[in-house]
């Protein structure tokens, strides 16, 4: 079983690329769904499929060839199937709060609903063993960074936060109900989301083997284009993700050089030669403009031929384990992989048994083992493309320091 990521900045081409990885990997057998994650659905545009189908079967799995389906998840249609509860108390709150009815219900369908969604079809596929290899065409890379942390925000949640919260509002809510309008989640409520859980229960997993999901970041030879790809880089290390594939798209051809497209010719192999110092070890796949834009079956395949050759996109092109721990003398150390930050820009704190690593408005909660949940982080470092955090101090130090100390001698 293989999941594959798609992302990278909005409009570089990341649905052309998934729709044509989808048609090499059903030419050669898999069993093969591409998956759309983004609100703005192209997947079935890229295709060129009839609209009278796709309305017919919005949100659900459409046949494109022979071992191929494609998926454009519909949030209104997911409502229906897992956010009932969650959707009515939401709206309801934001009607009290002065909100016209038909506004709030629109505001209802708040950010994550659609990520959720296509998780739980993952993981239903996953448990079914119905497709060899998913294709998710992610959002622009906030979003596909949302999708990606979903999992791990949920368990936290759930292990931390549900069972107080449910608790309170049992409680609470007789009293609350003859004082104010304001709603309360209702038990229906609560369930749904320990539902919703019970479903994406292993995702997380799942999402972090490096043997079963990677990531291919879709790039433009442009300055601006090549900084979204590198943050997106660092912040899928952060959470634990494998970037196995670099893919440049959109490199103008030898036949467009001289004349107008000189200045652009030049301009994109300074950033291409950028791109693989950048991001070596792992592979960069160049992939031309083509003639014309490409829309169909027909020139999908041709994108993948020039893309993939005789390449089985199904494999794994680059492996590497998202952080290490290990022992340094009488202090910890937690190592990942984070090319493009310094030190400076890292922000180190402990809650209880996790440490907190916050890059800018992303944060990787990292579970430290045993011997490790008595320190604190000291400090970090940056050393040949990785982050270095060391641990110590603290109750661990001290029971170190008992240890150490001579036993008193009888006078």
């Amino acid at each position: 079983m293989r999941i594959i990521l798609y992302s990278g900045k909005g409009g570089v081409g990341k649905t052309s690329i998934s729709a044509a990885t989808g048609l090499d990997l059903a030419r050669r057998g898999y069993r093969t769904l591409v998956m759309s994650v983004d609100p703005a659905h192209s997947l079935s545009d890229s295709f060129d499929l009839e609209k009278r189908l796709l309305d017919h079967e919005a949100g659900r799995l459409v046949p494109v060839s022979k071992n191929l389906w494609i998926q454009e998840v519909d949030v209104q249609e997911e409502i229906t199937r897992h956010w009932d509860s969650v959707y009515a108390y939401v709206s309801a709150l934001l009607n009290v709060s002065g909100l016209e009815k038909t506004l709030a219900e629109e505001l209802a369908i708040f950010p994550g609903m659609e990520e959720v969604s296509s998780l739980l079809y993952v993981n239903e596929y996953i448990r079914d063993k119905k497709f060899d290899v998913m294709l998710l065409d992610c959002a622009p890379t906030g979003e596909s960074l949302r999708f990606v942390s979903i999992p791990t925000t949920l368990e936290w949640y759930m292990s931390k936060v549900f069972k107080l919260e449910r608790r309170v509002a049992r409680l609470v809510r007789p009293m609350l109900n003859t004082i104010t309008s304001v709603p309360l989640p209702q038990e229906d409520y609560f369930k749904n989301i320990e539902d919703l859980h019970q479903k994406l229960s292993g995702i997380d997993k799942l999402l972090a083997d490096a043997k079963v999901t990677t990531v291919r970041l879709v790039t433009n030879p442009e300055k601006v284009v090549l900084k979204e790809t590198q943050r997106a880089f660092t912040y899928f290390c952060l959470y634990g993700l494998t970037v196995d594939a670099v893919i440049v798209n959109r490199i103008f051809p030898e036949e467009a050089g001289g004349g107008y497209f000189s200045a652009w010719k030049e301009t994109q192999q300074r950033w291409i030669e950028s791109i693989e110092e950048f991001f070596a070890p792992v592979p960069v796949w160049r992939v031309p403009y083509f003639q014309d834009e490409v829309l169909g079956v027909e020139r999908l395949n041709k994108l993948a031929k020039v893309l993939f050759g005789s390449r089985d996109p199904a494999k794994q092109y680059f492996h590497e384990a998202p952080y290490r721990f290990r022992k340094v003398n009488d202090r910890y150390e937690i190592r990942l992989r984070l090319p493009f930050v310094s030190s400076r820009d890292v922000d180190l704190y402990k809650k209880d048994e996790d440490l907190i690593v916050r890059l800018g408005s992303f944060k990787r909660h990292i579970s430290l083992p045993q011997r490790m949940m008595r320190c604190e982080p000291l400090g970090a470092r940056v050393k040949n493309g990785e982050l270095i955090i060391e641990l110590g101090g603290g109750a661990y130090a001290q029971a170190q320091k008992g240890r150490e100390a001579p036993e008193p001698t009888e006078k």
